[in-house]
């Protein structure tokens, strides 16, 4: 059971003067986020907005004819693994090989690493994690014959005769990593199937970083990485370079999914395509960024309605230090910043055990370690000490990172559940 562990007072956010308990007992607590039980900040997950984005994701997949290995690194929850695997989830994907080393733990037996994979000791564990397991079968990315020299290094070092499942990985001209050129691309993959050390499973991409939430521009920016991915897969499919059955094909962040289901879906190949979607931010959403991206999905896609976010930091009012400024229990220790201030959407006054939306125009200027600057307009409706405000996030990632547990509540602000995280 994933989420049998110990809440205690070693835990940001658990009360110091509550007994310990395990997290499939928390609900008998009887706590509630608006009765003050827990301690400020405090950052939740909406259940109810989180089973629905388990099942839009799964269901947008199958409907589109593509697998999903949603992207661990989101929230290095197993809890939360174990429920995309139950929801339907084709396997993982990860950032490293001790992320890998999570899913494995939490259920997963068929990943992605997305990301290269050469040092020795994440080649170790690699090597280790198969052998522990057997029905485990795991794809990383290589994109360079200088990568590749060192996995035949340590292959020989090691005196292994495994052939690691490896992706070939095309990317954008200044951008990240991944081959630059057709032809780049092609010698690559002719060593791989020459290597005693790796075989080639497909071809890989990422998708995100031409993206600028304009439709327009992503489209076609998307849709020329598509095609270059697609004229290296023909080409080397012709060149009988792939080793599988199948010829992987994946890519897909969280912002422009919808634009390379097309790739997904090749057709005309030797071999059938497993065309493999890696969407991670989708399981909670947010506020901000994502929630930007979204709006041009869903008109892409004819949708009137899609993801929900399910990610809140709860915070109290602990100063009101002159007209316009109140400052808030929460900063950059517990919330992201990394590509926006977070946004106040949810309020109670500190007698009240119910949340209505913040006013128009209150807003989060800045954060300290442990403070966030809410701005508003004096004239209008104004914060008190003790009131309660629930921050929406920009970009999840970086505020799971945050806490080692966090609790699920339903819509009420009852605590029911926890998950955890191994950052």
């Amino acid at each position: 059971m994933t989420n049998d562990f110990i809440l205690d007072h070693r835990c940001k956010s658990y009360p110091l003067t509550a007994t310990p308990c395990r997290a499939v007992d928390l609900a008998s607590k009887g706590w509630n986020v608006l009765a003050d039980d827990l301690v400020y900040p405090l950052a939740v997950i909406r259940n109810t907005a989180l089973v629905h984005n388990l099942a839009w994701m799964q269901d947008y997949a199958n409907r589109k004819g593509v697998a999903l290995a949603p992207h661990g690194k989101t929230t290095m929850s197993p809890e939360l693994f174990a429920r995309q695997l139950q929801a339907g989830a084709w396997g993982l994907t990860f950032a490293t090989v001790y992320q890998l080393s999570v899913g494995v733990e939490a259920g997963a037996r068929r990943a992605i690493i997305a990301n290269q994979v050469l040092c020795d000791a994440d080649l170790d564990g690699l090597h280790t994690l198969l052998l522990q397991h057997p029905d485990l079968r795991v794809w990383f990315l290589v994109d360079s014959l200088a990568q590749l020299r060192c996995i035949e290094d340590w292959a020989a070092r090691r005196g292994s005769t495994k052939r690691f499942d490896t992706l070939l990985e095309i990317g954008v001209p200044g951008q990240r990593t991944g081959c630059r050129t057709l032809d780049e691309a092609l010698a690559l993959a002719q060593a791989i199937a020459r290597s005693p050390a790796l075989q080639l499973g497909g071809i890989e991409c990422y998708e995100g970083s031409v993206a600028h939430c304009d439709s327009e521009h992503d489209a076609k920016e998307v849709t020329a990485l598509v095609r270059r991915v697609t004229e290296a897969t023909r080409q080397c499919d012709q060149q009988k370079l792939f080793a599988d059955a199948n010829i992987m094909l994946t890519a897909g962040g969280s912002a422009v999914f919808d634009l390379v289901v097309p790739l997904l879906r090749t057709q005309g190949l030797s071999k059938p395509v497993q065309g493999i979607l890696r969407s991670g931010c989708y399981i909670t959403h947010d506020h901000g960024n994502y929630m930007r991206f979204l709006k041009h999905v869903e008109q892409r896609e004819g949708l009137d309605a899609s993801l929900r976010p399910a990610l809140e930091v709860w915070t109290m009012v602990q100063s009101v230090p002159e007209p316009g400024l109140a400052l808030l229990t929460g900063g950059r220790r517990d919330l992201s910043y990394d590509l926006e201030m977070p946004v106040p959407v949810r309020w109670a006054r500190r007698t009240e055990r119910t949340a209505t939306t913040t006013p128009t125009g209150w807003t989060i200027s800045a954060l300290n370690d442990h403070h966030a600057y809410l701005r508003y307009d004096p004239a209008s409706t104004t914060p008190a000490v003790g009131d309660r405000l629930a921050l929406g996030i920009s970009h999840p990632c970086t505020t799971f990172d945050k806490w080692r547990w966090l609790p699920l509540v339903d819509d009420s602000e009852s605590v029911i559940e926890a998950i955890s995280t191994r950052f």
